[in-house]
């Protein structure tokens, strides 16, 4: 039997990890002697931020973030076809845009939104130019609408008009639907605010071949599961956010076999995988879409402070809670920090936009940053920071997933259901990682980064489970 003096020799032969607790400069000496270090942004919990365990009528805070956990995680997302946003979309009329974060009129609405909005209205030939479309959409003749009010979401300014194709995605469990657009890949296009005759002719390419090619392989192919999907590419070394290499790959793979079956023209199905394949942000609209549906069952479990919306319109950023759910909590969208294409700078952002943070609400995303560190070097940051992230976010999360893990955690389940009380109790804001574009209508993706949610609406929403 090994001796205490042997036991503490082996112990210090093993090689130290430092986890430094607060203010970040007390490990960057540590770092430059080469001794790794994990920085925890601990802060002393807010004074005067009360420990709620039951609302006013007598429902049990616990027993509700329960049965929404069950509920978002028992999700089942499948894809099972595709179609037109007017033809599936509930409250889609021939004149509705659907937009990114809480709701917002023209007037206020950020540049990449506005010039989102110009392009779709001229690609939906309402509008003849951009210019005209601007006119057109200050008249008043136009209904603008969240895409979360329509069980939809979209990636930054989030536009979908009526003659889009849209995914179909269904919670197998549950029975409700979410829908979300197809990715056009990064740089100038709709998504980012940018319009013009390369952007509409993309579209129209989309409409015309992508689309449909997709549609008649999914009636011989038949639903797929997109839980399982986003589990293995999480092993795989995406976060399903801002990184979906892995995920695009398998949904490819998956798809090609009866994209190939149903396909006659050889030309047009090599097209289509080329597409696909070059654009690695592709599974980001299938990601997104399977987090809504996982979510909205939770929705309007009395006395539930989890989380079941976080979005941005480039000008707010709101969240809803699933006690709460119709009730919007928002406060001004903040600025990202991060990396810039050649050629702009911080001077050229716009505000935080999309309704990308779907996947954090669901546990996945910039809160498992830690199961792709490549991703930092895409958002500025270190392998390090990627795991620190991952780490601080279980802090304000209810749980952990059951179905999404993280293999350099030794498997840990991913942290899910952000709950207002403890972002108030710790003082720690979502993390968030996300991309950058112009501020100006036309331009499109000028960088990405990572940024903290504002900490009003969290204060707002409190406030609010104090009357429930």
């Amino acid at each position: 039997m090994a001796s205490h003096s042997e036991k503490r020799s082996d112990l210090f032969d093993q090689p130290i990890t430092v986890i430094n607790i607060g203010l970040t400069g007390f490990s960057e000496s540590l770092r430059q002697q080469g001794v790794p270090v994990i920085d925890v942004d601990w802060r002393p919990p807010p004074e005067g931020i009360p420990r709620l365990t039951h609302t006013k009528s007598g429902a049990s805070i616990e027993e509700a973030n329960k049965e929404t956990a069950r509920r978002i995680m028992a999700g089942r997302p499948e894809i099972v076809g595709l179609d037109l946003a007017k033809h599936v979309i509930p409250g889609m009329s021939e004149r509705t845009i659907l937009h990114a974060g809480p709701p917002i009129h023209w007037e206020r609405m950020c540049g990449p939104t506005r010039g989102a909005v110009m392009g779709a209205l001229v690609y939906e030939r309402l509008a003849r130019s951009p210019e005209a479309a601007a006119e057109l959409s200050a008249s008043g003749e136009i209904t603008f609408d969240p895409c979360h009010h329509h069980h939809a979401v979209g990636p930054m300014a989030g536009i979908i008009s009526p003659s889009m194709p849209v995914w179909i995605i269904e919670n197998a469990e549950f029975g409700n639907r979410a829908y979300c657009t197809l990715n056009e890949g990064l740089g100038k296009v709709l998504r980012y605010g940018a319009f013009g005759e390369d952007v509409y002719r993309r579209l129209r390419w989309m409409a015309d071949v992508l689309y449909p090619t997709l549609a008649a392989a999914f009636e011989r192919a038949g639903p797929i599961d997109l839980r399982a999907m986003i589990a293995q590419a999480l092993h795989m070394g995406d976060e399903c956010h801002n990184r979906n290499r892995a995920g695009t790959s398998l949904f490819l793979r998956a798809i090609t076999p009866a994209m190939a079956r149903t396909c006659e023209d050889g030309e047009r199905l090599a097209q289509v995988i080329e597409f696909i394949n070059e654009n690695d942000h592709f599974f980001l609209n299938l990601s997104m879409p399977a987090a809504k549906a996982m979510l909205e069952p939770a929705e309007g479990i009395e006395g539930s402070t989890i989380l079941t919306v976080m979005a941005r319109n480039g000008t707010d950023f709101g969240i809803r809670m699933a006690g709460d759910p119709d009730r919007w909590f928002t406060a001004p969208a903040g600025i990202v920090e991060g990396l810039f294409l050649p050629g702009f700078s911080a001077d050229d952002a716009n505000p935080d936009i999309g309704d990308s943070t779907i996947t954090e609400t669901a546990g996945f995303g910039g809160f498992a940053m830690a199961a792709a560190p490549a991703i930092a070097s895409f958002v500025g940051g270190t392998a390090q920071d990627a795991l620190n992230s991952t780490f601080e976010m279980y802090e304000i999360c209810y749980t952990e997933h059951e179905h999404f893990s993280i293999p350099t955690l030794d498997f840990r389940g991913t942290p899910m259901g952000i709950d207002v009380r403890f972002v108030m109790e710790t003082g720690i804001l979502p993390k968030l990682n996300t991309g950058i574009a112009h501020k100006d209508p036309g331009i499109g993706m000028v960088g990405a980064g990572i940024l903290r949610a504002p900490k009003e609406c969290f204060i707002e929403a409190f406030e609010a489970i104090k009357n429930w």
